[in-house]
């Protein structure tokens, strides 16, 4: 343990990386643009920059802690040096606040309001660049870049892509694709980690709630929601609800205020992914063939895994996430309605489908021509956690105020392991509760205490099934993957089952979550996600009377039609 004193007072510290760390942990909020935990100090911004006691300015990122350290965080000299970025900052910003989709959480707006600009002195140079909206899950605005880095490392050291990077010199300087290509001309996964970081509105998520308002507003529309496990422990950021805490009840109430004919629960697609991939897994143990069995829920590791490993193609689970098997099932019901209604010689309304997602990649999964049955879009709109939080404030509804309702039936109800997809290792846990055919607790703890729980980048079990021990990795980040892909194929390891979620600590940090997200904020959605499973009456996705019920109705003899795509 070391001691530094900051603005005359004494401060301890003990393992802080860094002279921030220790200023933050002091009570006080340095302001930063390119710092960021996860991810390598940069030190480019200079907004951190505080002075010790012989007068020498140093950004305190990047500077290691010593015993002894005297330094002050807020001298007339530090506040204008920081005023002075800022309005450089802002002399070649497009600041056009008040239309900006990230509006209220940027960053560049914080501090301009925080450190008192009230005045940008130099004239913006700068030619207007062309916004880049090839993607389908986000749009990249150059005219907002501050240049902080904060994409590039995060898409190189956390993903392990490197789809952005900085080109060119000096006032010139931009932040690309190699060659200035558009991103849907790169292996960009859309997962949307550069969105979560951007501090600006540099990189926002491709937005889809004027379409869903053109349908909620037609009479001969019937609009239904699926809302994913992910979106119920992090919508209320934006309401001043504690954070983590289970808001479902309230958003169902919300969205039919908006105009849903019909709220169901992704937890229910969850469930039969469950069933569909327990089953796909037995049955490649007992052939020995393609394995590991790789999970394929999340759409920016199936495309990660198709653009760098096509070899491993074949491993990859053939059911579809619980967003498309959900999709298609009400879909079907859809088609089912519209048949009978044409036998009755009755008006049949026109099913919308629009999934309440955490993730933006969704965005691009509904695309795929796999997750179209009957050459039919099977989910028409995908909404984020963020543009419904817009919908709701649009609507003038304030979240914390509104009492609780419950989900429509019969596709409203789920079990806990359905719950838990939303963070990493939640899909192995599920399936290992439905292959274990055991509901006891002490059953279910051991799962949970085989070491799939946690935040590590890689986590591997073994587990006993009958006579045959089955090992397991989980693995959250595609640097990780990465990492992971590149032992199997050197035959450094083996594994029966591999589950793979693109975003750090899985859908609870995906895209399309309300921002910012700090460590508390991590571990808050984290543990409400365990509460939400711990609570649940329904452990075990087989033991939800509805599934079984489907299997037997509108899924006989269609099962692999509408819940697997190949």
């Amino acid at each position: 343990m070391g001691y530094m004193t900051i603005n005359n007072r004494r401060v301890a510290f003990t393992d802080e990386k860094n002279v921030l760390s220790v200023i933050r942990k002091s009570g006080i909020d340095l302001p930063t643009f390119c710092y960021h935990s996860e991810l390598s100090t940069y030190g480019a911004c200079r907004m951190c920059v505080v002075e010790d006691d012989r007068g020498k300015i140093f950004a305190s990122c990047s500077e290691v802690p010593r015993d002894g350290m005297v330094i002050y965080t807020h001298t007339p000299r530090l506040q204008h040096h920081r005023k002075m970025i800022l309005e450089l900052l802002l002399s070649s910003h497009c600041r056009d606040c008040t239309t900006c989709t990230e509006n209220g959480v940027c960053t560049l707006q914080t501090l301009s309001r925080q450190l008192g600009i009230d005045e940008v002195r130099f004239e913006n140079h700068k030619p207007i660049l062309p916004l880049d909206e090839s993607s389908e899950c986000i749009v990249r605005d150059p005219n907002k870049c501050i240049l902080c880095g904060d994409c590039v490392r995060t898409c190189e050291e956390i993903q392990g892509l490197g789809i952005l990077d900085f080109a060119f010199r000096g006032s010139k300087m931009q932040v690309m694709p190699a060659f200035d290509r558009a991103m849907s001309q790169t292996d960009c996964v859309g997962c949307g980690q550069c969105r979560v970081v951007c501090p600006t509105g540099a990189i926002s998520i491709k937005q889809d709630i004027s379409p869903v308002w053109t349908a909620l507003a037609d009479k001969d529309t019937r609009v239904i929601a699926q809302i994913a496990p992910a979106v119920r422990v992090a919508i209320g950021d934006k309401f001043g609800i504690p954070k983590g805490e289970n808001t479902l009840g309230r958003l169902v109430a919300a969205l039919r205020m908006i105009g849903f004919d019909e709220i169901y629960d992704t937890n229910f697609g969850a469930d039969l992914t469950v069933m569909e991939e327990s089953k796909e897994l037995v049955e490649r143990l007992e052939s020995g063939e393609n394995l590991p069995l790789f999970t394929s829920c999340c759409p920016a590791w199936v495309k990660f895994c198709e653009n760098r490993y096509p070899q491993f193609r074949k491993n990859l689970s053939t059911c579809r996430s619980p967003q498309a098997m959900f999709g298609a099932l009400l879909k079907e019901e859809a088609r089912t309605e519209e048949k009978k209604a044409a036998q009755e010689g009755t008006k049949n309304r026109k099913t919308v489908v629009i999934s309440i997602m955490p993730c933006t990649a969704k965005k691009a999964e509904i695309k795929r021509p796999e997750h179209f049955t009957e050459g039919k879009q099977d989910v028409d709109y995908v909404l984020t956690t963020t543009e419904v939080t817009r919908m709701i404030k649009e609507a003038g509804i304030d979240l914390s105020q509104i009492e609780p309702e419950a989900l429509d039936m019969p596709f409203g109800l789920s079990s806990g392991a359905a719950a838990i997809f939303g963070v990493t290792g939640g899909v192995t846990e599920a399936v290992l509760r439905r292959l274990v055919h055991s509901s006891r607790m002490e059953d279910l703890q051991d799962i949970s205490f085989t070491g799939i729980r946690g935040i590590e980048g890689i986590k591997e079990a073994s587990i006993q099934l009958e006579d045959r021990t089955v090992k397991i990795a989980v693995v959250n980040g595609l640097r990780c993957a990465e990492t992971l892909l590149e032992r199997i194929k050197a035959g450094e390891v083996q594994y029966d089952f591999v589950e793979v979620m693109a975003c750090k600590r899985g859908c609870i940090a995906g895209g399309g979550q309300p921002v910012p997200i700090g460590p508390r904020t991590k571990q808050a959605r984290l543990d409400g996600m365990y509460k939400i499973d711990s609570m649940a009456q329904i452990k075990r996705s087989d033991e939800n009377p509805i599934i079984a019920e489907v299997y037997e109705g509108i899924l006989k003899g269609k099962e692999h039609k509408l819940l697997h795509n190949r």
